[in-house]
């Protein structure tokens, strides 16, 4: 599993994931690794202010979602029947080309004759052309492709996680995401159920993210969610699913896509270019 976070406040965009990933097996229908080294984190296209994290499967078929997200960044650059127009495109076209791309091409004749599909989630983010407010588009594959869908307007700001949420949840919200299946085996009525997490949601949610809050500010949040939840994961029963090394990026209306954090399987020093 993962956790990947997508934070938004009025200076911009963080992504911020850990490194553990599960291969998917279509012929065996089934898990048969995780690894503590996948990329989750992409520059969609270099020099635009524009990034993807996932979440899920960490491959499709041969090809990792590492490579794939790059063939990507590869069409919308170059490709006459792909790329983007990089003085006029929206985030929202960006997300359509993805889907396009990722489910459409490679997902879908990779999967189509398997009963037990893995589940692929996806966050395209960023700023559109001559925008002032930055965008998340979501999309999440299973049996069928949900999204693209725009997770909050471009003027409001907040916090979205996925992977395994159990750890933010519990600290942001107050109460485990378990809650409501706990009092419908106590018996309660679900309209009172329902009534009572809007109740705990205003009562124990802690406000973590502030429209103004600086970017900075906010890469630290992220950074210590993501920490927390590789924390809780490994001192909790079970394999540890959230690990590795963390990776952020930021991304603003000016300065565009930075790295914060970012693992290399090559030392620097021996690559100058």
């Amino acid at each position: 599993m993962t956790i990947a976070i997508s934070l938004k406040v009025n200076d911009g965009i963080v992504l911020a994931a850990d490194s553990a990933t599960t291969i998917y097996n279509a012929q065996i229908g089934g898990v048969v690794n995780i690894y503590n080294s996948a990329d989750k984190i992409f520059n969609i296209y270099k020099g635009l202010p524009i990034g993807a994290i996932t979440w899920g499967s960490g491959s499709i078929g041969q090809s990792s979602i590492s490579t794939l997200a790059k063939d990507f960044r590869e069409l919308i650059t170059n490709s006459k029947d792909w790329k983007i127009n990089k003085s006029n495109y929206t985030i929202g076209e960006v997300a359509k080309k993805f889907k396009k791309f990722i489910y459409e091409r490679h997902y879908i004749p990779t999967f189509k004759n398997i009963n037990e599909k893995p589940f692929l989630g996806f966050m395209i983010v960023g700023y559109s052309s001559n925008n002032q407010f930055a965008e998340e588009w979501e999309i999440k594959i299973k049996d069928n492709c949900n999204g693209p869908n725009l997770i909050r307007k471009a003027e409001d700001i907040g916090m979205t996680w996925n992977g395994e949420p159990e750890a933010i949840t519990r600290l942001y919200f107050g109460y485990s995401r378990f809650l409501f299946k706990i009092l419908k085996e106590c018996g309660i009525e679900e309209p009172k159920i329902e009534e009572i997490i809007i109740k705990c949601r205003k009562r124990l949610t802690i406000p973590m993210v502030s429209a103004p809050m600086p970017i900075q500010d906010a890469i630290d949040l992220a950074n210590f969610l993501v920490e927390t939840t590789i924390n809780f994961s490994k001192f909790s029963p079970g394999a540890p699913t959230v690990g590795g090394p963390i990776e952020i990026a930021a991304i603003t209306k000016h300065e565009g896509f930075k790295w914060i954090k970012r693992k290399h399987y090559y030392k620097k020093e021996l690559n100058p270019y």
